[in-house]
């Protein structure tokens, strides 16, 4: 059995400018908790294969979806098709949110929009 302790998970900053914990990544899938702070935003970007999952714990904001803009609050789940653009703009108490990608998150499969 694998378990893996949030607060043993190195945070670090991705290509989009979220800070994540990384706490589960097999060949498969990959699990990681996101912060945002009040008012950021993650750089506008698109994952050429994986499809994403965000599970919004604590806080939220404005997610932005190839155009479909909706505010999202603690509970909420958003689905991510693969090859869709988009970024999350956390509200005035920033967001913390769980991101599930399949295939796993990789910095080479994420495309940055200008």
């Amino acid at each position: 059995m694998e378990v893996r302790a949030r607060d043993a998970a190195e945070p670090f900053t991705t290509k989009d400018g979220s800070t994540i914990r990384e706490l589960l990544h097999t060949p498969s899938q990959s699990l990681a908790e996101a912060t945002l702070e009040p008012g950021q935003a993650t750089r506008r970007h698109h994952h050429r294969a994986s499809e994403e999952i965000y599970l919004v714990l604590e806080g939220g904001g404005a997610m932005e979806i190839d155009g479909d803009r909706r505010e999202l609050g603690p509970g909420d789940a958003v689905l991510i098709p693969p090859g869709s653009a988009h970024q999350l703009t956390a509200g005035d108490t920033g967001a913390r949110f769980l991101c599930m990608c399949a295939p796993p998150y990789a910095h080479g499969d994420t495309v940055l929009d200008v």
